[in-house]
């Protein structure tokens, strides 16, 4: 798949509050803004993440929504969640010890196994099902770290100095055109290697079913492989407790 960067500048707009920033860019992209345009917020009052569950942003954390215009590039959304994963951790990585980050499919960067940040991908398809234009929100946990009730959570703040939202915003959107630029086949590689093992145990969930495997890849067109259940689109990833001995039999063979 080619992902050709789309030319032109970024337009960035600054909110010192604002409801939702992904709101506010699909707003942006339906009154037929071209983009690339960044908005980026101090604070959000009805910040929301995937399913459309609250996602709480105190002041100093990461808000931030893109939106792009993808023209040719044949990419469906949830490639763009992997292009963005891969975006996400290598701007974190400029402040975080890269050895303490993963990705864990489809959208969650986690450090040191709680849950640093989220991706959020809405958009909306051509007649001919191409993608017409995307919106990436992002939320990073720079200064603080929500409690959540149903898993862990972090900061980047635990491990590195104070950093400026904007810096990090910044870097992201250099993220997005780099890895755009790359081809999706790189994206995918680039994913697999920051993510969790081939073999790690997972139990993925969507409406009120689940099915729980190892992890064995990902598709060419960046589906999750899960063992018994093979090519996964959508759903909500949770990493189980691991049998080391079979983990690493399984990241020996290359299975």
């Amino acid at each position: 798949m080619d992902l050709r960067t789309v030319p032109g500048l970024w337009r960035v707009e600054h909110h010192d509050e604002i409801a939702s920033t992904q709101d506010a860019a699909l707003a942006a992209a339906r009154n037929g803004e071209r983009g690339p345009l960044a908005i980026l917020a101090h604070r959000q009052t009805a910040g929301r993440g995937r399913g459309g569950r609250a996602w709480a942003a105190p002041a100093g954390n990461l808000n931030f929504s893109a939106l792009l215009r993808p023209d040719n590039e044949n990419l469906q959304p949830a490639a763009w969640s992997l292009l963005a994963g891969v975006a996400v951790f290598e701007a974190a990585a400029c402040f975080a010890p890269a050895a303490g980050l993963m990705l864990k499919w489809p959208n969650d960067l986690l450090l040191d196994g709680g849950k640093l940040g989220g991706v959020l991908i809405d958009c909306a398809l051509r007649a001919d099902g191409k993608v017409d234009w995307v919106v990436i929100g992002v939320g990073v946990n720079l200064v603080a770290a929500p409690k959540l009730a149903d898993r862990a959570t972090s900061c980047l703040a635990d491990v590195a100095p104070p950093v400026p939202a904007e810096d990090v915003a910044r870097l992201l959107m250099a993220e997005i055109d780099r890895w755009r630029a790359a081809g999706f086949a790189a994206v995918r590689a680039a994913w697999l290697a920051r993510a969790h093992k081939v073999g790690t145990r997972l139990r993925v969930r969507w409406a009120e079913d689940f099915v729980e495997g190892a992890f064995l890849g990902l598709t060419e067109d960046g589906r999750l492989i899960l063992e018994g259940a093979g090519a996964i689109v959508s759903g909500e990833a949770e990493i189980l407790p691991q049998d080391e001995a079979v983990l690493k039999k399984r990241m020996g063979s290359g299975a």
